[in-house]
């Protein structure tokens, strides 16, 4: 194991302060992302026509292309680029999509899709692991501090779908589009501006010659396990990936079909709820991160394999809310809004027990000649579960009922969970002799 920074003991209970530009930048990358998410299913079935499986297929293959291109990114990055060109270049690619989008052609529709994602490749993995870095020697403030960067994921996540999805369904589409290129170019400036800020230390790369992933190294001796504990939750993400982002796709499109979306005698838009999730988390995301960190100085916080294994149960719990209101809808009723609410709800703990725990997990143990490549392949367990969502959406009225198509998930969140725990009892020493660099003392301890 490598051996964290000497630091003040006081000081290992302070956040960084670099957190605040990487944030803000986070924060308007995703504005852009998230609004343009919200519009893209209803943008294809309302305004070109596209069938549910045809829409479903687009959403798939460009969210799952998302998550593959930082595999590419983080490679490059990792071999030839630094990190700041690496993210400067993935913004702009990102801004050129945004602005393709904004073109009624078809031609620049798709043509934008591909640049959103090679952008992402290049921004995504490597903004994710230079947070990570300011973290080193603050290893018990990680979980806390990838929650707090999680929380401008999700501002953004908030305001996009407002902004860009009431323009898009209510004023032009292209206009909703065009509005989340506005919030690239802000993001970019305000990475220009508050990089300058950073520690250089995060900047540094180890120099080295890309090949297979070593193993026979002694003074690195563990590096083959934990990469197979990397890979172990990333294939267990896909679990999480493949339900939850149902929400940007069967469940916009239940919004859309089977809500009563009226408040106060207003219809409020589909693609506006696409906030409701993002909301949750700017509310309970200082709650987990506060709880995190509580259990940390107590030496009780859980280990992220436990985290995974609680968040699929969580997961579970909404799909069983979401079965309900199909249930509901199949009778012909206009559901209430409130179901969406409360399953957004479930999924919103159930992300913030994954998510940020993962891009904490993956940063923190990941070794350092290869932590972009390895974030990408975080990020590419990510493209399988979105490719499955997006297809999966498109056949949801073949599965004979609604309530059978939610129920599916809701089996696939439980059994992936009892699955995983199985995993750990097996392996649970092998697995904390990896985490915290000791050996089990205690057999009833599980930090």
């Amino acid at each position: 194991m490598e051996k964290p920074n000497q630091i003040d003991p006081i000081e290992s209970h302070i956040h960084p302060k670099g957190i605040s530009p990487l944030f803000l930048t986070e924060m308007w990358e995703r504005l852009s992302y998230y609004g343009m998410r919200a519009l893209l299913v209803l943008y294809l079935v309302k305004s070109l026509g596209f069938s549910d499986a045809d829409a479903g297929a687009v959403y798939a293959f460009y969210t799952s292309f998302v998550y593959l291109t930082p595999v590419l990114g983080g490679y490059l990055t990792d071999r030839f680029l630094s990190y700041q060109f690496s993210i400067y270049l993935g913004s702009f690619l990102m801004l050129c999509g945004h602005i393709s989008l904004a073109f009624s052609d078809l031609s620049f529709f798709y043509l934008g899709l591909v640049l959103l994602a090679l952008g992402n490749g290049f921004f995504k993995p490597n903004m994710s692991t230079i947070f990570g870095r300011l973290y080193d020697g603050k290893p018990g403030l990680r979980d806390s501090g990838f929650t707090i960067f999680y929380m401008g994921i999700n501002l953004g996540g908030l305001l996009g779908p407002i902004i860009c999805g009431s323009l898009g369904e209510r004023v032009d589409w292209h206009l909703g589009f065009l509005s989340a290129g506005v919030g690239m170019a802000i993001g970019m400036v305000v990475f220009y501006f508050g990089s300058k800020k950073l520690p250089t230390s995060i900047w540094q790369k180890e120099k080295h010659t890309f090949s297979a992933l070593p193993v026979t190294n002694t003074a690195d001796y563990q590096t083959k396990p934990k990469i197979l504990l990397i890979v172990l939750l990333s294939f267990f993400s896909i679990f999480f990936w493949m339900a939850f982002e149902q929400m940007g796709s069967s469940l916009n499109l239940f919004a859309l079909r089977n809500t009563d979306r009226f408040l106060f005698g207003f219809e409020v838009p589909a693609s506006v709820l696409q906030s409701i999730n993002p909301l949750f988390i700017l509310i309970l995301g200082p709650v987990v991160s506060m709880i995190w960190s509580t259990l940390a100085k107590k030496n009780k916080n859980p280990n992220p394999v436990l985290k995974f294994v609680v968040s699929l149960v969580l997961l579970g719990i909404g799909f069983l809310v979401m079965v309900v209101a199909a249930k509901y809808a199949e009778s012909g009723v206009a559901v209430s809004i409130l179901f969406l609410v409360f399953v957004y709800f479930w999924n919103t703990l159930s992300e913030l027990c994954l998510s940020p725990v993962g891009l904490s997990f993956v940063s923190f143990m990941a070794p350092a000649k290869y932590a972009s490549v390895l974030m990408g392949i975080w990020f590419l367990s990510n493209a399988f579960g979105h490719y499955a969502a997006g297809i999966l959406s498109g056949y949801q009225n073949q599965w004979g009922s609604m309530a059978n198509f939610y129920g599916f998930f809701v089996i696939c969140s439980f059994s992936g969970s009892f699955l995983l725990y199985g995993i750990y009892l097996l392996k649970r020493k092998s697995i904390l002799v990896l985490l915290t660099g000791k050996e089990v003392q205690n057999p009833i301890q599980t930090n």
